[in-house]
């Protein structure tokens, strides 16, 4: 009862300090944009603040994951490691990022019955500068490859795109640059064409986009924190490797995610010659993050 079940938690991600980054620049911003959208009467500014400081609470929520994650992954009170405190973190991201669209949603729709005065020029200047800010977040966390290269750190095989808490700020600052973006095109239709309705819509079309993006993430991480059984190709190359014999069938597999690229399983084999656990433990895949295996073996035909 004395083995390890930290599993790489307690490592120090490369994704801790730049989240943290993100988060001050993030947390500055979202005040300017929100006292200016105030200020000025832009609704498309002030969804674009609302939306920042939706971000900077939930990559708030982010770094607090990681720092709990590390702090508790030699807790044994923990049976499977802390790495589902990253998909916890991810998930309450989510929920908040939907919150936060329902009211841009509102606000939008009562501006676009009751519209209000615009002070264009300051409003685009400010906008342009989330702007800029949003693509400085983009590059500090290193998103142009990111989500989908491999980092080997410490003793903890990393995965970035199964990294909830890595995936839950990709979208943040995606999803802000696109309300960034928003934001000056709606103000400048406004300012130019005289469509003073195009500054509240910016505000609807922006709360859809940011809640399928919730919806996608909160879907994924939910699943994690359910224990959802893993993908159909990764169980059926376990019961392949594990039955390669001809004698051995596996007669329950319980394979589910335990943390970023890290995957717990539960295996029964019956055979008529059975193997040892740990012969059987020898043929599972490589690759898969299997770092907490247990491996049942039964006789065929015994009870």
């Amino acid at each position: 009862m004395n083995h390890s079940h930290t599993f790489g938690q307690d490592a120090k991600r490369p994704g801790e300090n730049r989240t943290l980054l993100v988060i001050a620049l993030t947390a500055i911003m979202m005040v300017v944009e929100i006292v200016a959208g105030i200020v000025f009467g832009s609704m498309a500014l002030l969804a674009d603040g609302l939306h920042m400081a939706s971000h900077a609470a939930a990559l708030s929520i982010t770094a607090l994951a990681y720092y709990m994650a590390r702090r508790h992954a030699a807790n044994p009170s923990f049976s499977f490691g802390t790495g589902k405190i990253n998909a916890l973190g991810g998930f309450t991201g989510a929920l908040m990022l939907a919150g936060f669209a329902l009211l841009m949603v509102w606000e939008s729709l009562h501006r676009l019955v009751n519209p209000v005065d615009i002070v264009f020029n300051q409003a685009i200047l400010v906008a342009v500068l989330g702007l800029i800010v949003n693509g400085i977040s983009v590059f500090i966390l290193g998103v142009g490859g990111g989500d989908h290269h491999h980092q080997h750190h410490g003793s903890g095989h990393e995965h970035h795109h199964h990294d909830h808490n890595l995936r839950s700020a990709y979208l943040h600052v995606v999803a802000d640059t696109l309300t960034s973006l928003l934001a000056i095109f709606a103000l400048l239709a406004a300012k130019y064409f005289g469509a003073i309705w195009m500054d509240p819509m910016m505000g609807v079309i922006g709360a859809i986009l940011i809640s399928r993006w919730s919806w996608g993430l909160i879907k994924s991480t939910g699943a994690v924190l359910l224990d959802r059984q893993a993908p159909d190709h990764l169980l059926d190359d376990i019961s392949r490797r594990v039955e390669s014999d001809g004698d051995s069938t596996v007669s329950d597999l319980h394979v589910w995610s335990i943390g970023p690229g890290l995957h717990a399983a539960i295996i029964a084999v019956e055979a008529e010659q059975p193997a040892s656990p740990d012969e059987y433990r020898q043929r599972l895949p490589e690759g898969h993050g299997l770092v907490h295996v247990s491996i049942e073996v039964a006789q065929r035909g015994r009870q």
